[in-house]
């Protein structure tokens, strides 16, 4: 079974532990879902001010937004666009993967809310009302 305690196992190796996912090959991702409630004591200033702002008592629909890799360097999934943004270089990720997860779930906020974010040029060009 892997380290708990070991934020890159999945990156440094195949994440196939248990010996149901070794017999099938593949890892069974749900038994690895440290987020399923997110630990609110870990919120960044940033994302308190949103959640203040917009008057939601939590982020459960950011609840399933993890820090990731796309090719080794750390990024978010934006469903939006069906891709990864990575993190910038030089911002540095704390160890515990639940501060690493509210980290990316203020650089999604952040980046959907950018003039950049592709969506942006979408509206643009087809939006109906302005």
């Amino acid at each position: 079974m892997a380290n708990a305690n070991d934020i890159d196992h999945y990156l440094t190796s195949d994440g196939i532990d248990s010996d149901r996912e070794k017999m099938i090959g593949q890892t069974i991702g749900y038994r690895y879902d440290v987020n399923l409630v997110p630990d609110y004591t870990r919120v960044t200033p940033y994302l308190q001010k949103y959640i203040d702002y917009m008057g939601w008592p939590d982020l459960n629909w950011l609840e399933d937004v993890h820090m990731g890799y796309e090719e080794g360097r750390a990024a978010v999934f934006d469903r939006n666009i069906n891709g990864w943004v990575t993190v910038p270089e030089d911002i540095d990720l704390p160890d515990n993967q639940q501060e690493r997860d509210m980290i990316a779930r203020e650089l999604l906020v952040k980046f959907q809310m950018s003039p950049n974010h592709p969506l942006v040029e979408l509206r643009r060009a087809y939006g109906k009302f302005d």
